[in-house]
């Protein structure tokens, strides 16, 4: 193999080409194809010639409104015009390509992908405890906001009673006046 020092992409570039689709962290095979250094049709050619090795689990082609919505994300930039919606990979997916694009490039490129997916994954696990104080903190906060619409509504009617009652105070009384009044 080359130098691998020479094929190495920092790691934020792989981090910032990583999405969540379907709730699936994916990447997509326009980018997959550039840090291979590859054509991306050669690497959709490649996959479709072996598409048994990629199940829906381990890749998907985007719908027409998942497109549209990433390309809401990014602008109109570098996306072009993209005839055939992107196929979207998951780790295993990402994994399963190391088999089917077999040059030195891709090898070293997958190695580091999948290491940048396991690398989220232990973030998100040692995160969770932190993730659910912030989710039960967020259900409190909803609750509070709950109970202080309600206060104020009460506040409103004691306030629409006490406009009732200094009304009917200022009124000049009509009757029968007796006496001892």
């Amino acid at each position: 193999m080359k130098d691998k020092n020479l094929l190495m992409v920092p790691e934020e570039v792989i981090m910032s080409k990583i999405f969540l689709i379907r709730g699936l962290r994916v990447m997509l095979d326009m980018d997959l194809a550039e840090l291979y250094g590859v054509e991306t049709k050669q690497l959709k050619r490649a996959v479709r010639r072996n598409i048994g090795r990629f199940p829906p689990d381990f890749m998907f082609e985007l719908s027409h409104n998942e497109l549209e919505n990433l390309r809401s994300q990014f602008g109109t930039s570098s996306w072009g015009g993209v005839r055939y919606p992107p196929m979207a990979f998951t780790e295993q997916g990402v994994a399963m390509l190391s088999s089917v694009l077999n040059s030195d490039r891709s090898i070293l490129v997958n190695i580091q992908v999948i290491r940048i997916f396991t690398k989220m994954r232990e973030m998100l696990l040692a995160h969770k405890d932190i993730i659910e104080k912030l989710s039960r903190i967020e259900q409190k906060l909803a609750d509070h906001d709950d109970k202080i619409l309600l206060i104020f509504e009460y506040l409103k009617q004691l306030e629409q009673i006490k406009q009732q009652s200094e009304t009917q105070s200022k009124r000049k009384l009509i009757g029968f006046k007796r006496d001892d009044e």
